[in-house]
């Protein structure tokens, strides 16, 4: 009653119809064909089959008429390879298909990690060549060296100068006394003093208090 009711309802698809086909897991399956392709493409399934072909072989041509279950032309044991090898030529095929999309995936991740490096390295390309560029005027230690060893030599000649200088200046210096004289000039009379004996007077100077003889204060009459 339920299935005649949703049959009639047009606000849901209807169900197809036909022989209904069992359903399998394509996951599933391909692992099971990859075993099996897997499996025979070893060397012990070639030994194991070339074992079985030979058994069969020898049983079916030594053996007693009565007891050969294939006898010669072995027509069975050709059916049977042939099965296999219709069987077995699906399963390696889905076997290499399933390989081939794993192949595919595997070389877009490389790919992409291919770009993503390269991307990196461009980028550290980039940044080695700015640091190289922004380092190109820092001062090296074996600059800062030279530099410290030519301003050492520079202060040693200044200071070998500077002594040859003071020595020169001490040997020009008179040795009499302290080596310490005043300032010969005209303000205090060096010079006047020199050029007379020692008590006199310069010329046109009288000494304060004293008047030349024979001559009156302006203002004043002798006494009489």
């Amino acid at each position: 009653m339920a299935e005649r009711q949703r049959a009639q309802r047009l606000d849901q698809p209807r169900e197809p119809r036909g022989v209904k086909l069992p359903r399998f897991d394509p996951e599933a399956f391909g692992r099971w064909s990859e075993g099996i392709a897997r499996g025979m493409g070893t060397a012990n399934f070639i030994v194991y089959m070339t074992i079985v072909i030979a058994l069969w072989f020898g049983w079916n041509t030594l053996a007693p008429a009565h007891l050969r279950f294939d006898p010669y032309t072995f027509t069975f044991l050709t059916l049977v390879l042939s099965l296999q090898a219709s069987y077995a030529a699906p399963l390696i095929l889905l076997a290499q298909n399933r390989q081939a999309d794993r192949d595919r995936v595997s070389l877009e991740e490389d790919r992409r990690r291919a770009t993503m490096q390269k991307a990196d390295t461009e980028y550290l390309a980039r940044e080695i060549a700015a640091l190289r560029n922004a380092m190109g005027e820092v001062a090296t230690r074996d600059f800062l060296r030279s530099e410290l060893a030519r301003l050492a030599e520079e202060l040693d000649e200044a200071g070998r100068r500077r002594q040859r200088l003071e020595r020169r200046q001490q040997d020009r210096i008179p040795q009499h006394g302290d080596g310490l004289e005043e300032p010969r000039d005209d303000l205090d009379g060096d010079w006047a003093r020199d050029a007379r004996p020692e008590g006199r007077q310069p010329e046109g100077r009288q000494p304060e208090g004293r008047q030349p003889e024979g001559r009156q204060p302006e203002g004043r009459q002798p006494q009489g």
